[in-house]
Order: C-alpha cells, then sequence, then structure tokens
C-alpha cells in the first residue's frame, strides 16, 4: 500500500532543507553540476543545447548567483541541484583553450569563495586531451596565493573536481608543472631584502642536491678568474655580491640536442647612478624573474626525466648605486674579448646576460635560449599579453611559439635589422650598452647578439611587458606570472620527442 504524503510533516521536511542549504551557502550538500558555453557564438562547450539553456538562464527565476561570466541556478526536481553556467568567451583575442582556462580558474575561484565541496563537469563537446588539461590548468592556476607576509594567511578550501567519463590525464605532470610554477612565483614575489644572489645561489644549490644535478657556483673570485666581468661591473655597487649558478640535468643516454636556458637575475634594479623613478620602483624586486623561471624549468625537467641534456645560468646581482658602483661612462672587457661602454646604468641586464651566454657557449648547447626583463620598449610595443622573440633560427623560433601558444603563451617574433646595430657602435669602446635612439628592444637584442658564439641557435625572450601584474590580469591578480615557464618546459618536451623520434 502507498503511504500517503502528509503536507505537514513534508512542509516541516521542506524548511528543513532549506534552512541546511542556508547553513551551506545556499548550495546545499550535494555536487555542483558545470555547464559551459560561449554566450557570444550561442556555442555548448559542455553536453547541451546551447539555446535551450540560455533560454533557460534568461527565463530562470531561482538565480542564486551571477556576475559578468558566471551564474548559479538552482533547477527545481527532486534532487533540487545547483547549476553553475560559466561563459568560456567573456574575453576577445583569446583562442579556444586559453578561454577554457579561464573558466577553469573562474570555476576555482567561485567554488573556493564560497566552499564548494564538489564540482560535476560534465564531458565536452568535441572533448580531447588538450581541452581537458587546459580546463585543469586553470583550476591550478586559481590555487597559487602568495600570503607569507601576511599576518592573517589565505584560507584554503579542499574542492573536489570529477569529470563525468573516463578520460585518462597524467595528473603527475600537471601536478609537476605548477608546483613549478608556484615556486617561480614565490620567488619573484620575495622582496629584495628576502632574495639576495646569495639566497638564490643557496636555492639553486638545495634544489640541484635533491634531484642529482650538477651545479657550479661562481661568485666574485671565480668570475674574475674566469673573465665574467659583466656580472662583477654590475654587481659591484652592492654588499651582496653577484653570482652565476649554473646547474645541469644529464639524462642516462646520449642526446643529439643540447639546451641551455640562461635568466636575468637582478634580484633588486635601481637603476644604479642612472636612478630609476620613484614609482613602482617596489616592484623591481621582479627584475630577477628570467632567472625564476630557469631555475624552475630545469627543476621540472628533470622531475619529469625528459631525455634530453638541459643546463640553467643564472646571472645573479643586485643592481645599486653604491661607493664602488659602476660610472655612466664605465668600460669593461667581455668574456669574447670586446669591450663594452657602460652607456647607462640602468641597461644592466644585457651585461650579465652576456656573461650567461658565454657561459652556454662553452657548456657545449646546441640551442640557447635566454629570459629576460630586459626593456621598457618591448612593453611599449606588444603590450602586457605578448612577449617578444628574437632569434637567429627559424627552427628555434618555430618551437617556441608553438610551445607557447599550446600553453596560453603569446609571443611575437620581432626583427633584428642590422641597420639598427650601428646605433650600439662606441667612439673609445668597441660597442655601448645602449643606443642614443631607435627601438630599445631590438637594440637590446642585437647587443646579445654580439655576444652568441656564431652557429648556434638561439632565441632571446624579452617578458619586460608580461611577467608581473600590478591589476588583475587572466589567472593572476597580482604580482608574478611566470610567464615563458610553461613554453621552456614545452619546448624541451618537443626536442626531447624527437630524441626519442631520432
Amino acid at each position: 500500500m502507498k503511504k500517503k504524503s502528509n503536507p505537514k510533516s513534508d512542509s516541516a521536511k521542506e524548511s528543513q532543507t532549506q534552512n541546511k542549504r542556508q547553513a551551506n551557502g545556499w548550495w546545499g550538500e550535494g555536487p555542483v553540476f558545470v555547464f559551459l558555453y560561449d554566450k557570444r557564438k550561442k556555442e555548448a562547450i559542455t553536453n547541451g543545447v546551447a539555446e535551450e539553456i540560455l533560454q533557460f538562464i534568461k527565463e530562470s527565476e531561482n538565480t542564486l548567483y551571477e556576475s559578468e561570466a558566471l551564474r548559479v541556478i538552482r533547477i527545481d526536481n527532486e534532487y533540487s541541484h545547483p547549476v553553475l553556467f560559466v561563459d568560456t568567451g567573456k574575453e576577445t583575442g583569446l583562442d579556444q583553450l586559453d578561454h577554457l582556462r579561464m573558466a577553469g580558474y573562474r570555476l576555482a575561484k567561485w567554488a573556493e569563495n564560497n566552499a564548494i565541496k564538489t564540482l560535476m563537469i560534465p564531458p565536452l563537446k568535441e572533448d580531447s586531451l588538450a581541452k581537458r588539461y587546459a580546463i585543469l590548468q586553470g583550476l591550478c592556476h586559481a590555487s597559487y596565493a602568495f600570503d607569507k607576509y601576511k599576518s592573517k594567511k589565505h584560507k584554503r578550501t579542499d574542492v573536489e573536481y570529477l569529470f563525468a567519463d573516463n578520460m585518462e590525464i597524467d595528473g603527475n605532470s600537471l601536478q609537476t608543472l605548477f608546483s613549478g610554477i608556484d615556486f617561480a612565483k614565490d620567488l619573484i614575489n620575495e622582496p629584495g631584502n628576502a632574495l639576495t644572489p646569495a639566497i638564490m645561489a643557496n636555492i639553486a644549490q638545495s634544489i640541484a642536491h635533491k634531484l642529482g644535478l650538477t651545479i657550479k657556483i661562481r661568485k666574485t673570485k671565480e668570475l674574475e678568474k674566469d673573465g665574467y666581468n659583466g656580472l662583477l661591473t654590475v654587481g659591484r655597487g652592492s654588499k651582496n655580491e653577484p653570482a652565476m649558478v649554473t646547474l645541469s640535468y644529464k639524462p642516462k643516454q646520449k642526446c643529439i640536442y643540447h639546451l641551455a636556458y640562461v635568466g636575468k637575475g637582478i634580484t633588486f634594479d635601481t637603476g644604479g647612478i642612472c636612478l630609476k623613478p620613484q614609482d613602482k620602483m617596489s616592484e623591481m624586486k621582479c627584475d630577477m624573474s628570467g632567472a625564476a623561471i630557469v631555475l624552475a624549468a630545469i627543476k621540472v625537467i628533470a622531475e619529469l626525466k625528459f631525455p634530453i641534456e638541459v643546463d640553467a645560468v643564472l646571472c645573479l646581482a643586485e643592481n645599486r648605486p653604491g661607493e664602488n658602483a659602476m660610472l655612466p661612462g664605465d668600460i669593461f672587457k667581455a668574456k669574447n674579448g670586446k669591450t663594452v661602454m657602460v652607456e647607462n646604468t640602468d641597461a644592466e641586464g644585457r651585461l650579465v646576460l652576456i656573461d650567461g651566454l658565454a657561459e652556454a657557449a662553452e657548456l657545449g648547447a646546441t640551442h640557447i635560449v635566454d629570459i629576460a626583463t630586459l626593456t621598457g620598449a618591448i612593453r611599449r610595443a606588444l603590450g602586457t599579453s605578448i612577449g617578444g622573440l628574437f632569434s637567429n633560427s627559424e627552427g628555434l623560433t618555430e618551437t617556441l611559439i608553438e610551445s607557447g601558444a599550446e600553453q596560453g603563451e603569446k609571443w611575437w617574433r620581432m626583427p633584428m635589422d642590422e641597420e639598427y646595430a650601428d646605433s650600439l657602435k662606441d667612439k673609445v669602446a668597441d660597442i655601448r650598452n645602449i643606443a642614443d635612439d631607435g627601438p630599445g628592444a631590438i637594440v637590446a637584442a642585437l647587443f646579445l647578439k654580439e655576444f652568441v658564439k656564431k652557429d648556434l641557435q638561439w632565441a632571446h625572450l624579452d617578458i619586460a611587458g608580461v611577467d608581473f601584474v600590478s591589476k588583475s590580469y587572466k589567472y593572476t591578480e597580482y604580482g608574478a606570472t611566470a610567464f615563458g615557464l610553461k613554453t621552456l618546459v614545452e619546448t624541451a618536451k618537443k626536442y626531447s620527442e624527437d630524441e626519442i623520434r631520432s
């Protein structure tokens, strides 16, 4: 016999359920279901009919939360599950994978802010590992917070993300990559008093010891002995002596390719005697982004055991106007024998990089990539979304751009027209570190080219526009972006795959 319902008890039960939902932030205890769609294109990304869903959103009276790109609606059925609708087409100019990264990022931020325990993501239309990884990367980006110096720490909420199918994902590789990204961001976000060249060298040494990498640390005496005068010239104004740190990862098998990543590591840049303006000088702690990125890159590569030989060269110094600081007009001899005149002490990054380029060549690298917050000119040319790429190699350029595109990092190849090289000729020395006028980012790349050994494939990545954000952009709310790290790891992976095919 079917039991008749009791209106009174049903009402009380509904009241208890409603109170329970309120106690759980209006979302209830069950999973929140997710629907991804592109509002502008009227396309469904996850399974479903976009037109019907959009009409439902428009007509629904059960909206629990709404923002520009997110909307939470409770479906009236016996389970009464809330459904989260995420617009993946909010930004313009992004490719589909980066739209999915942004969707994952917003999804995770909303879940964490509202103490959601479980999110259920249905199968994607035209599903692929690349799309799945993009969403997962967005989720991972959202978990980062730099609160080391906050009295009140960021409260983390463990959210379970369930994909409603059986597609296998290499979660270990993703976790290793984002561990490296968070590591690089932590280094870049550290203030100058907490991350001197010596401290960063010690961090590199601990990583080398843990992962079995060979490491060589040169400080003042060793730099003098080996003729690395760029670092010595830049670093002599600070009580914290400069250092060159070289880490090497070698797999057991013999390799065709040998990559060397060289990173600019000015742990704080005042501009030296040519002092920078006060405005936002505090953010010049990020002038070691290149060194942090190459250190994180070799860490990830070693942990993932890529079958390719890789070196990371960190060019570490502080640029300060001390009593022994370099002066405009000073001249020093570089490792390759060329004399360099310091026209401007705030163009110091290229002076330390030429030492790193020389070191990479001596290590026997076949491909060299340097990465640096080098010029304000690249920011004026490409803005805050695209990094500048200069290279003497078509193949290396293609690999870097392709690697970046797959990982949501945009690069634009810049010209290195020799016509501008004449502007670097000096009346007293062989070359000077800036030109009187002209395209600053191109001139800086041409300067570096003078110190690249012939016949080596080389690329220079200028990240001065994309390394650090003062206001929220994409999946960084403030501070370091670690832009370029994913590109370097993916580039090493591609050359590794070539090794295996060979």
